[in-house]
């Protein structure tokens, strides 16, 4: 017989502090934790919680026995059903608080160490429409609020939004999203009503039929806008008297792609894409250097604060012109051209190709030539041969993905003893796990927090650890 899991009920619990994904965290009068959803610092809620995962109870309020004096009016008509911008109803400077503990523990208790100097937050100058890309979901099926339900309402409905977490057949649709600037908001809900006006079927990800499938919008600072379109059959006739009826109503948008989409996931990176009208990339600047970016092109999506990112990676490279660097898991070579002029040589690793080859074309763009790129799994292509080739690195800047480098790479960077290395991490549980290993050579000295993403639990995070002589 399987074993019934416990349910438990609290009262009166003091929430301190936020975890992993913006659950409040509190304690019973026992010491026992408990994760509590939609709950923020300085509510006091009684919680039901259902189940019990790996020794850790959540829950969900089932009173607010004491509003937080740091609450405050979410500014989104979707907040608490979307799923994103979680901490839109919690004082930004209380988050910046958070988002830096997160960061102080994370060194602490995985890291085992304690940085010479810890730095203060950097806060972002946009706290709202600071993406520069979105992605959004066609769907005849759409999200019912409890109330709505109640109403008798039905899902039957063609919508274009955002899909729910663990939901993967029905889209929120989105009347006014506060994450990008205008005309994104214009631009989506006109998609939308001409796929109605033309009578257009909507994409049914259950029975994976459909015409109308997917949108991306990317507006980038230099007012260059790129509007992407899947489609879930290739009807040249319907896709042509689409995108015309968008040209027509929006000839802003500097690119106008399509592609056509009949397997069973979204992804599209493997997709031919097809410019329909338009110029084949546009434009974005990230201070003095120009980056052109195409459909399948990967870039910061908070423009204005990956600046101020990069130029704290520079700072603490304390480059003099006259420096060899290398970039681990550089992307398009984002921070490699950016910080360029400043060294004598740079080199970039990154996995995907098709990065490498923007790299290599921004490069030239910006008559960049001590810069050299690599396409291939950074693990594999930094050997012995590699730093042979290259020389020694005086510094090494490494941003890898959110599980962190591989234990290979780490093996190797203690092998080449570069006197610095900048660690730049969108994951401070991985970096602080990464930063542990190579205290083996490397004290830290210096840790920045940088927040890209407000209004969300996610946090970045630059190290510096320098070589112990």
């Amino acid at each position: 017989m399987k074993k019934r899991r416990r349910e438990k009920n609290y009262t009166n619990i003091l929430i301190t502090g936020l975890a992993d994904k913006g659950f409040g965290v509190g304690r019973d009068e026992a010491g026992e934790v408990v994760f509590v959803e939609k709950a923020v610092p300085g509510d006091v809620v009684n919680v039901y919680s259902p189940r019990k995962k790996k020794n850790v109870r959540f829950g969900l309020v089932s009173e607010y026995v004491k509003l937080s004096p740091h609450r405050v009016r979410p500014f989104c008509e979707h907040f608490g059903t979307c799923g994103g911008c979680k901490y839109q109803h919690l004082d930004y400077k209380i988050q910046l608080q958070e988002k830096e503990k997160t960061v102080q523990q994370a060194l602490q208790r995985i890291g085992k160490v304690a940085p010479e100097s810890f730095e203060p937050i950097l806060a972002a100058e946009h706290t709202s429409h600071y993406r520069n890309k979105l992605e959004f979901a066609y769907s005849s099926l759409r999200w019912l609020t409890r109330e709505e339900m109640d109403k008798g309402a039905t899902s039957a409905d063609n919508v274009l939004g955002f899909h729910i977490a663990g939901v993967f057949d029905k889209i929120l649709p989105i009347h006014e999203c506060h994450l990008q600037v205008e005309p994104s908001n214009a631009i989506r809900n006109t998609l939308r009503d001409i796929g109605e006006e033309q009578q257009l079927e909507f994409y049914d990800a259950k029975n994976h039929t459909g015409f109308l499938r997917n949108v991306v919008i990317r507006i980038t600072t230099t007012g260059n806008i790129m509007v992407i379109v899947a489609f879930g059959k290739d009807d040249q006739k319907k896709v042509r008297n689409y995108l015309s009826e968008v040209k027509r109503q929006f000839p802003e948008i500097t690119s106008l792609y399509y592609c056509i989409n009949t397997k069973l996931n979204d992804y599209y990176a493997d997709l031919d894409m097809v410019l329909y009208e338009g110029e084949p990339v546009i434009t974005e600047m990230l201070g003095n250097v120009k980056f052109n970016i195409g459909p399948k092109s990967f870039f910061q999506t908070n423009t204005h604060q990956a600046k101020q990112m990069f130029d704290i990676v520079k700072e603490y490279c304390g480059l003099t012109g006259r420096e060899n660097v290398y970039d681990l898991y550089t992307g398009l070579g984002s921070i490699a051209l950016y910080i360029a002029d400043s060294c004598r040589q740079i080199t970039g690793i990154e996995e995907i190709a098709a990065a490498i080859d923007d790299a290599k074309i921004n490069a030239a763009l910006n008559n960049i030539t001590n810069a050299t790129f690599y396409a291939g799994d950074v693990k594999d292509i930094l050997d012995d041969s590699f730093s042979q080739k290259h020389g020694k690195p005086d510094v090494v800047i490494t941003d890898p993905p959110r599980v962190g480098m591989h234990a290979d790479v780490v093996s190797t960077l203690l092998k080449l003893e570069a006197p610095k290395i900048v660690y730049v991490s969108c994951n401070p549980a991985t970096q602080a796990r990464d930063i542990q290993l190579l205290s083996e050579k490397y004290r830290v000295t210096r840790v920045k927090p940088v927040d890209m993403f407000p209004q969300t639990y996610h946090i970045e995070s630059v190290a510096l650890l320098e070589l112990v002589k």
